[in-house]
């Protein structure tokens, strides 16, 4: 993997700030996605072990060479052709948006004898370029009761992104309508169900909302790394 020459020792420090702005019971999930090895191991070496990264491909290299004790979580959309290369290793995905990619992930998970933890993801944004089931196409799947029957996933809560707005108020009222669904489904779904527990919303930009609208997963990545790094716009 191509290495940015860059000095990562900012990184502790913005960890630090971060994991201390958060309240107890928030996991933070360093998005690592296009920075390279080296800034993930300046992160990991300052204790953070939760890292998030949306190509399947990127994500494979980085767990092929850093530390075998990272947490994995895929946070782009799901590409049921994608899911056998992740399904050794990866923690969480929190991606899910159609029965087909739970099936799928639960066929590989059981060719590897594991059960992978799944987030359904909500479509909530104004944006139509969004992925992520409606509301009511989510309940649907969860009502018609396939998913019972996948014994190597396991759906751990939901996961969703707001509108990208200045709009402090619709950012707060996505953010609710994600928490609204989960406690509905937690309710009708899952009452007896301990581990499905988890929100995960909120980036660099809006996730103190978030927080305040009871996620309990964020995922941050420039507050911590810094802008995206494209290796092949720099040549």
């Amino acid at each position: 993997m191509e290495e940015h020459i860059l000095d990562w020792s900012f990184v502790p420090d913005r960890i630090k700030t971060i994991k201390e702005s958060l309240p107890e019971g928030v996991t933070l999930v360093a998005v690592s996605k296009t920075h390279p090895a080296a800034a993930i191991q300046a992160a990991y070496d300052a204790g953070q072990r939760v890292f998030g990264e949306n190509k399947v491909q990127e994500m494979t290299a980085k767990y092929n060479e850093l530390p075998k004790d990272i947490e994995w979580h895929f946070i782009g959309h799901v590409q049921k052709n994608k899911i056998r290369q992740m399904a050794p290793y990866v923690s969480m995905i929190h991606g899910i948006d159609s029965y087909d990619a739970l099936a799928e992930t639960n066929r590989q998970a059981e060719k590897n004898g594991r059960v992978i933890d799944c987030l359904l993801q909500l479509h909530v944004a104004a944006e139509e370029t969004k992925f992520g089931f409606a509301p009511e196409e989510c309940t649907a799947m969860l009502e018609e009761g396939r998913w019972r029957d996948l014994k190597n996933v396991r759906i751990c809560g939901v996961m969703g992104m707001a509108t990208n707005t200045d709009d402090e108020q619709r950012i707060r009222q996505d953010f609710q309508a994600i928490y609204d669904f989960y406690t509905q489904a937690k309710d009708r779904f899952f009452a007896d169900a301990d581990w499905f527990s988890r929100i995960s919303a909120g980036m660099s930009g809006d996730y103190e909302i978030a927080v305040c609208t009871g996620c309990n997963i964020v995922r941050i990545g420039s507050n911590i790394f810094g802008q995206r790094y494209y290796p092949e716009k720099s040549k």
